[in-house]
């Protein structure tokens, strides 16, 4: 029967086969060692003349990186590591060569890792992300299921926009003109007039010329809604979530999390509480160290750095100006201009990782914000109806899976958290 690395803990001095790729040889006299790599881990297998086949000494010198093989041996402890497992090796065979595998352990750029991601991938660094990825995306998952959400998806096609269509990818849907999703934040709000508590988490587009280590062009989010919540109710959930996607992954992806050399120290302390700051107050701060920054705006990535730089976990920035808010987003009543929105900024200059807050209610408001963001009222009839119907108050956030990874992993790209990244200016593979 077929083991895999991950399982070789329970399998110490059994005989098994595995299959996989070589990730690299070496050689030292009569001893032949082998690194095996299966998608679950790393093993060494070790090739000692007189205890494998003759064929598999002679299958060893044609190993190439990236063949894929199969050995038979037996599991035992390695001599000096703690935890670490080795494979003597009986025999060995090749299923299929690998050619002139193009990524080597030197040095490569950034252009040409990218043009070879589909490869990039297998390396060890790139499996680690992957692997945290993962992590993150099921610990996103069990929280929400497990306080009774419900999980209903949004449609990718859209008939119209969250924010207006400047920054979406247009396309023919037979003989009408949709887009690709921006959000399923307003088809959230519906399915929690059903529900109560609900979440979609797919791929989102946004048509957007940026070059910055902070943006994709396809990227995958997960957007909670919660009937009657207001904005406060909305922090709290969206704190219990960040704390809990990040221990989580730090209990469960140590050792990938080292691969990346990540500094540890730094996310054991993402616990609640986390800050809380009224626009106003970040506003102040930022204005401190830019003066160029104009009170009244929206935060730009080094604005968000100079707030979160204060603090060494998450801080949340609430009460931005109404003006510069979605037309979806509530107005403060007791705070005429400022909107019941929030976002929470990561540690370490990593940015907006959470952006939300309460929804306007009033049917009467949200056709006056229609029409002052000169949106077409007939492509939101039906959301309207969610107003006309039975209006409650509630609230909600987004949450963007790749600028999580990267910061959980502290990396200094997006690039890297997704399997095949869509940039702008770049497509392949």
């Amino acid at each position: 029967m077929r083991s895999y690395i991950s399982d070789l803990k329970d399998k110490v001095g059994q005989k098994i086969t595995l299959k996989g790729w070589v990730y690299q040889t070496r050689s030292s006299g009569k001893v032949k060692f082998l690194e095996l790599r299966d998608g679950t881990g790393i093993v060494p297998c070790i090739l000692f003349k007189g205890e494998c086949t003759d064929a598999a000494l002679e299958s060893f010198e044609k190993l190439t990186q990236e063949t894929s093989v199969q050995v038979l041996g037996s599991v035992r402890k390695h001599p000096k590591h703690e935890n670490v497992y080795e494979i003597g090796v009986e025999t060995l065979e090749v299923l299929a060569p690998s050619e002139n595998y193009p990524i080597s352990p030197k040095d490569h750029g950034t252009d040409f890792l990218m043009e070879n991601r589909h490869l990039w991938i297998r390396s060890k660094r790139q499996h680690a992300i992957l692997r945290v990825r993962h992590e993150i995306i099921s610990a996103i998952r069990d929280f929400f299921d497990g306080r009774g959400f419900t999980l209903t998806d949004a449609p990718i096609f859209t008939p119209s926009a969250c924010e207006g269509t400047s920054n979406l990818f247009e396309t023919k849907y037979f003989d009408e003109k949709m887009y690709l999703s921006q959000s399923g934040q307003l088809y959230m709000e519906a399915t929690a007039a059903a529900l109560g508590k609900v979440y979609c988490f797919g791929p989102t587009f946004r048509a957007e010329k940026s070059k910055t280590r902070r943006h994709l062009i396809e990227f995958w989010m997960v957007e909670p809604e919660v009937a009657f919540n207001d904005m406060y109710d909305n922090m709290d959930l969206a704190e219990q979530f960040v704390e809990y996607i990040v221990q989580r992954t730090l209990k469960n992806r140590t050792e990938e999390l080292k691969v990346l050399e990540r500094d540890l120290s730094k996310l054991e302390v993402i616990k609640g509480p986390f800050p809380r700051l009224h626009y106003k107050e970040a506003a102040e701060m930022i204005k401190k160290e830019n003066p160029e920054f104009n009170i009244g705006d929206d935060f730009g990535a080094p604005d968000e750095t100079i707030v979160s730089s204060k603090y060494d976990k998450p801080v949340f920035v609430h009460h931005y100006p109404q003006a510069i808010k979605a037309f979806y987003m509530k107005e403060d009543p007791n705070e005429p201009g400022y909107a019941m929105g929030c976002d929470l900024l990561a540690t370490e200059g990593y940015g907006e990782i959470i952006g939300g807050g309460q929804r306007e209610e009033s049917i009467a408001k949200l056709l006056e914000k229609i029409k002052e963001h000169k949106l077409n009222e007939k492509d939101f009839q039906w959301y309207l109806d969610v107003r006309r119907f039975g209006s409650f108050p509630h609230s909600g956030f987004g949450l963007g899976i790749e600028r999580t990874v990267a910061w959980i992993c502290g990396l200094p790209h997006v690039r890297e958290t997704i399997p095949f990244p869509r940039l702008y200016g770049r497509s392949y593979p």
